[in-house]
């Protein structure tokens, strides 16, 4: 194994920062950069081809954990946490993440990515060229079963593909709840601890035993990865939210619609032509 050479190293910081960012100016996790990162590296280190896939989602959830915590602290001072929602959102998440990993650890999901990969297009097209007709911003409290299943989808998908589970609840919670895009945001960091921890202690309890697996795992977390790269997503984290108070709403929302187009197209043409 190659793990802990200078280039790979140097890599695992700089795309771990720039997941760090991104999950603070969005409400992301990162994981779509920590995915990909570890996909590539622990390939490159001489992993186990059979574990590779799923030490990628677990260790990035691993990740994404104290990096949303660092996201979700700073978006509650700005007043953009609405707790009496995040309360349903995030039990609607932990049921959505505990059924994600299961899923997730049975199945190779090449297909399913794809589809992830398109649904992510279509809602980015939406948020960025129906902006105008985008529903109106909610005016009286949105219903628990709307939260609840809000919630469910996005730890659902959280576990499923190692990511944070912004990328379908902050378009979620715009589109369908109606919440102005800042609060979506803040809303979606403190989601992301709950389906976050769910989902990584679901990759660790399913990994146990498994003889495949590298050294320094805890289950389907590679421990000393998370231990390099998660100080570094969590202080860029900060930033992250720093500048997303001083984006518009409309900026914002055309931000992540690129975010998503490009998870998306990412997604679709590494499953269907690699």
């Amino acid at each position: 194994m190659h793990l802990l050479t200078l280039p790979i190293i140097t890599l695992l910081v700089l795309l771990g920062s720039l997941a760090g960012f991104l999950a603070g100016l969005l409400g992301i996790g990162g994981g779509i950069i920590l995915v990909p990162l570890f996909l590539w590296v622990f390939s490159t280190a001489g992993f186990h081809p059979e574990v590779i896939v799923h030490l990628a989602f677990g260790t990035s959830l691993a990740i994404i954990l104290p990096t949303a915590i660092s996201s979700t602290l700073g978006h509650r001072k700005r007043g953009n946490v609405d707790w009496h929602q995040v309360l349903y959102l995030s039990i609607g998440a932990a049921l959505g993440a505990v059924a994600g990993a299961s899923a997730a650890a049975g199945l190779s999901g090449e297909w399913l990515k794809v589809a992830f990969g398109a649904m992510q297009i279509l809602v980015a097209l939406k948020m960025y060229f129906l902006h105008p007709h985008l529903p109106p911003e909610r005016g009286n409290q949105v219903p628990v079963y709307a939260l609840l299943l809000v919630g469910l989808t996005g730890g659902a998908f959280s576990a499923f593909f190692g990511v944070g589970g912004g990328v379908i609840a902050v378009p979620l919670m715009v589109i369908v709840l109606q919440l102005p895009i800042h609060l979506a945001v803040g809303n979606s960091s403190a989601l992301i601890v709950v389906s976050a921890f769910t989902g990584a202690l679901s990759y660790t309890l399913h990994g146990l035993g498994n003889a495949q697996l590298p050294p320094y795992s805890l289950g389907y977390v590679n421990v000393l990865v998370a231990f390099l790269v998660a100080p570094f997503t969590i202080l860029l984290a900060r930033l992250g939210v720093r500048v997303a108070g001083r984006v518009s709403n409309d900026r914002l929302r055309y931000i992540f619609a690129a975010v998503l187009l490009i998870i998306g197209l990412r997604m679709i043409v590494k499953n269907l032509y690699f």
